[in-house]
This record gives C-alpha cells, structure tokens and sequence, in this order.
C-alpha cells in the first residue's frame, strides 16, 4: 500500500517487482504468482517472492506465526538470497 508520502515507484522498481512476483515461493517453493513481501517498505528491490500463505498466512505466514519459516530454517536475508538467486537464472 502506497502512503501519502511514499516517492512514487520508478520503471525499474515497476519491473524488479514484477519479476519478483512471477516467481515461485521463497520458502516453500509454490508455483507463482506470487506475492513481493518488502523488507523494508519503500525499499523495492530488496522484496521476497512468497505465497499468499507464506507471506499472510495467520500460521505459516511472515505475518503471523511463521511456522513455515521455521520449518525451513529460514529469515528475510535467506529468502531474498533465494528469490534473488532465482531472477539471476
């Protein structure tokens, strides 16, 4: 969600994100779309291709409990490692 004072998104921006969004899960390897969960809101290219589960999920979820993430072993720098290993292939 874009605030009032959020600059607006560049071309690049625009693009990274889509890319991302194309992606499979970071964590859990689900076919995409995906959702692109930001880090650091504003900040585009550091955003991490999860499911809707993964990302919102109120028991897997980034969100929520983080189960899956805990399952998997993983934090936000691993899976940006993943998704960004992914765009690079």
């Amino acid at each position: 969600m874009k605030t009032k004072n959020a600059k607006a998104i560049t071309s690049a921006e625009h693009h990274h994100i889509g890319r991302v969004k194309a992606l499979p899960c970071s964590v859990c390897d689900q076919p995409g779309p995906s959702d692109a969960h930001h880090i650091n809101q504003g900040q585009h290219f550091t955003c991490i291709a999860l499911c809707k589960d993964c990302h919102q999920g109120s028991f897997n979820g980034w969100h929520g409990q983080k189960r899956m993430w805990a399952v998997k072993k993983l934090d936000e720098v691993s899976a940006l490692n993943i998704t960004l290993k992914r765009l690079s292939t």
